[in-house]
């Protein structure tokens, strides 16, 4: 099973910067695409931004080119820096990881993996 641990919410002012960060750990056997998303209160999850193996990115309209993802492949560890925070970025972040993993049986499965959630306030 593939745990996720994420670090770096809080409160900051609106134009500051936030850096989460989520590291996986498990029998990991590959990953594939690592993300991050958010849930705003009274609304739905919605992708923030995404990375694949290659490095291509996604981004939300709303946080193009003030946000940024960025992975490290040794350590399993996604990163999202954000810049220009703006109070409607106050939401409940969550990493979602997708791979593969060495299953009990010596095989190897597909999972799909969530963080805890970690809490950005935006607030002056």
């Amino acid at each position: 099973q593939v745990q996720l641990v994420e670090s770096g919410g809080g409160l900051v002012q609106p134009g500051g910067s936030l850096r989460l960060s989520c590291a996986a750990s498990g029998p990991i056997f590959s990953i594939n695409t690592m993300g991050w998303y958010r849930q705003a209160p009274g609304k739905e999850r919605e992708l923030v931004a995404a990375v694949t193996p290659g490095g291509d990115t996604n981004y939300a309209d709303s946080v193009k080119g003030r946000f940024t993802i960025s992975r490290d492949n040794v350590y399993y560890t996604v990163y999202l820096q954000m810049n220009s925070l703006k109070p409607e970025d106050t939401a409940v972040y969550y990493c979602n990881i997708q791979g593969k993993i060495y299953l009990h049986n010596g095989d190897i499965g597909p999972y799909d993996s969530w963080g805890q959630g970690i809490q950005v306030t935006v607030s002056s």
